[in-house]
């Protein structure tokens, strides 16, 4: 099988993998046009990649696509997992939706920046000085409602067609956040059987295969906050789990015929649910 990398980083270790820097894209045509699969383009080269070239690329052109923007994310969520949604209101940044935030949602509330990951962009709004403030700096209002909760979150990682690794995210107490970039710790006791088939249905929905989704447990409801297409290994890595000897498996499984069978160099990956 051959493969062609955009990402040197997130496909160190898979064997056979040819890497080609993204700004060098149209100087590597031939090899990629003799690429099996591709994998991890950023975004602005998948429609050449699946459309023009007609490759196969992982992750999946759905996971790329939704998980550009957490406006885009919300809206498929909406479509397959409405009722594990937060309250979310989308709008253009205007005078008037400005004031319909301040007038409808109660403080505490939650806004974010439309494409930011690891914590950053997410802002618990607690006045009105607060979100105007906020409001300055995004042309799109992406404002949620606040979920009590018990200080952690969930990260379940699907990788595939299955769920890879699951943890909890604790975050420092007094904290807002949980992510493990702001401070966070991580349990992996524990984990609700739930919540991981909840999140394995939502990503066979939607075609996901490889993303970290952020659950939280509020009213003893499970509520998907959004999705990382690459997602941080900090918490994986500790588990002693590699993220490559799982992508190489299953594109052994996905893309390689059955007959004959092609060896894999990597054991069999444990599944942590």
């Amino acid at each position: 099988m051959k493969m062609v990398s955009f990402n040197a980083f997130r496909t160190m270790g898979i064997p056979g993998v040819h890497y080609i820097k993204p700004a060098n894209m149209y100087k590597e045509l031939e090899i990629i046009r003799q690429a099996d699969i591709v994998l991890f383009p950023e975004t602005w080269q998948v429609q050449a990649l699946v459309y023009g070239l007609k490759k196969r690329i992982f992750p999946s052109i759905e996971t790329l696509q939704v998980g550009f923007s957490k406006v885009e994310m919300t809206r498929a969520l909406w479509t397959v997992a409405p009722e594990n949604v937060p309250y979310t209101e989308i709008l253009a940044n205007s005078p008037n939706n400005v004031e319909y935030v301040l007038e409808t949602f109660p403080f505490p509330f939650v806004a974010k920046e439309v494409r930011n990951s690891m914590g950053k962009g997410v802002f618990l709004i607690k006045g009105e000085k607060e979100f105007r403030e906020y409001a300055e700096h995004n042309d799109v209002l992406y404002v949620q409602e606040y979920l009590e909760n018990d200080g952690k979150d969930l990260r379940i990682c699907v990788v595939g067609d299955q769920i890879f690794a699951s943890y909890w995210r604790v975050g420092l107490e007094g904290e807002f956040l949980h992510n493990v970039a702001q401070g966070g710790d991580l349990c992996f006791d524990f984990i609700p059987q739930d919540a991981c088939e909840l999140v394995l249905k939502i990503a066979k929905d939607l075609n996901i295969n490889h993303a970290g989704f952020d659950v939280m447990v509020s009213g003893g409801k499970f509520y998907i906050l959004e999705f990382n297409v690459l997602f941080g290994n900090q918490g994986i890595n500790s588990m002693g789990l590699s993220v490559e000897n799982a992508i190489y498996n299953y594109l052994l499984n996905e893309f390689v015929p059955p007959f004959p069978t092609s060896p894999s160099p990597f054991s069999s990956t444990k599944i942590i649910s």
